[in-house]
């Protein structure tokens, strides 16, 4: 079996802290955070390691973030862990992918309880491994009382496929006379998304210097700030999340108006 911990060994970078909870307005913090965790592979490669070396170096950056997303106040955190185009990597990959949750939730779901943080999942469920909704299922039951910081995993998530089932349970209902066409307006398309209740993103990150949205949150996120960094997904520290929020709070939204 490959020993993750050899290989990373001495070969992660080490950077400076510039920005610290005194440089964060704690009353103007985004509600809804959604981060697109981009450049595990090419962070490996850069090293000379497999690309799952990457996905687990990154894995330990999601604890770090977590904790500051918590300490300065935000309410949803959404990660966009696996997407359904995803698929399409070596089995390997995709099968160490399937492993990530239940290693992950394994080790820091002790310290989400702790840290009074509720796991939430989105994305299509029906065909991820008995092993990984296994290790979901059990994040999700034993947060469902924690009332802080929702950590939200998007896995196996669409937008498209979202969208159109979305669509489809709209059409269901208006056949079977819940619903009349008159009805349907963007609130109540939102009503069928699976941010429903938790509310559409304020600010996107996304790391690794790709600028684009991969089929991430297309209607939850227009009106939000966008924010993207070269810096790629294992390297990504709390300096730099930091740095967004700051970056974030200088920036005024308008949401169409003046």
């Amino acid at each position: 079996m490959l020993d993750i911990f050899s290989l990373i060994k001495n070969k992660t970078e080490i950077t400076s802290s510039d920005y610290s909870i005194e440089d964060i307005d704690l009353s103007s913090v985004p509600n809804h955070i959604a981060i697109i965790m981009d450049g595990n592979g090419r962070w490996a490669k850069k090293r000379g390691l497999p690309r799952i070396a990457g996905h687990y170096e990154g894995m330990k950056v999601v604890r770090k973030i977590v904790k500051s997303a918590n300490e300065i106040g935000v309410k949803v955190l959404t990660l966009y862990a696996f997407s359904t185009e995803n698929w399409k990597r070596p089995k390997e990959e995709v099968d160490y992918l399937m492993r990530l949750p239940e290693e992950f939730l394994g080790t820091f779901l002790p310290e989400l309880v702790t840290e009074n943080v509720q796991v939430r999942v989105m994305g299509n469920q029906e065909q991820l491994p008995s092993h990984t909704l296994k290790a979901l299922n059990k994040a999700i039951y034993d947060t469902q009382y924690n009332d802080g910081l929702i950590l939200n995993f998007a896995l196996n998530y669409g937008s498209r496929y979202e969208m159109i089932e979305a669509i489809k349970q709209i059409v269901k209902d208006s056949k079977n006379g819940n619903l009349e066409v008159e009805d349907i307006n963007e609130e109540l398309f939102s009503s069928y998304l699976m941010t429903s209740d938790i509310g559409e993103p304020d600010l996107l990150i996304r790391t690794s210097g790709e600028i684009r949205l991969s089929n991430f949150m297309l209607w939850q996120l227009a009106y939000a700030e966008f924010w993207f960094t070269d810096v790629y997904w294992p390297d990504f520290n709390k300096n730099e999340f930091l740095k967004s929020i700051v970056e974030y709070q200088c920036r005024t939204r308008r949401f169409g108006g003046v």
